[in-house]
């Protein structure tokens, strides 16, 4: 948490958490890496805080929405292993390689924190300035190191990036559906150059003036 406001990890955050369209409130919460041993075990990437609550709220599913019904077996090397039902063999586990796992947005419990939100909630939001001028929609959430930053992706196509605090998000509205920004000058629109900044002086001869000597 930062400043306030915290974003609940749901998935990989500098990717879109699930697919387009009619299935966009649906998780990706981790995905197949391929086979481990001989006797049907898989690897799992698990994207969720605790790796071990894949499978918590129930059978994940595939891109298809057909469910994957998994058992949890150990962990190695930073991922989990596990059980795909009626697969038995090395072979058969080489099949669900690179299988993404999602669950429905629906089966989250709500945050415990008013402050905290999770990564589908944020993507895809528009995004606005303190007078409703649209700043653009979040594409991506990343973690730089210094806390959460929204990416977001302008009107123009232009990306810019804003800081996941109180003081630059001051309302996250999910019921509208939009997001308001104060954003820092170095993500928002570049400050006018005035004559302090090297740009010229009003009446002068670069905009045209007389030149009175």
């Amino acid at each position: 948490m930062l400043d306030g406001l915290a974003i609940l990890g749901d998935g990989p955050t500098d990717r879109p958490s699930a697919p387009h369209g009619a299935d966009a409130k649906r998780l990706l919460i981790g995905v197949i890496g391929g086979a481990h041993g001989v006797r049907g075990l898989v690897r799992v990437k698990s994207f969720t805080e605790d790796p071990a609550d894949l499978t918590a709220y129930g059978a994940p599913t595939d891109r298809s929405g057909a469910p994957v019904r998994l058992e949890i077996a150990g962990e190695s090397k930073g991922q989990l292993l596990a059980r795909i039902a009626g697969v038995v063999d090395r072979t058969g586990a080489e099949r669900w390689r690179g299988v993404e796992l999602f669950i429905a947005r629906e089966r989250l419990p709500a945050p415990a924190e008013e402050d905290a939100f999770y990564h589908a909630d944020l993507l895809g939001l528009p995004v606005e300035d303190l007078d409703g001028r649209p700043l653009g929609t979040v594409k991506a959430i990343h973690d730089f190191g210094a806390g959460d930053v929204l990416e977001l992706e302008g009107p123009d196509g232009a990306v810019r990036y804003l800081p996941f605090t109180r003081e630059a998000v001051p309302s996250v509205d999910l019921a509208a559906g939009r997001l308001v920004a104060d954003p820092p000058v170095e993500v928002g629109d570049p400050e006018p150059q005035g004559p302090e900044d090297g740009g010229p002086e009003d009446g002068g001869p670069e905009d045209g003036g007389e030149d009175v000597r």
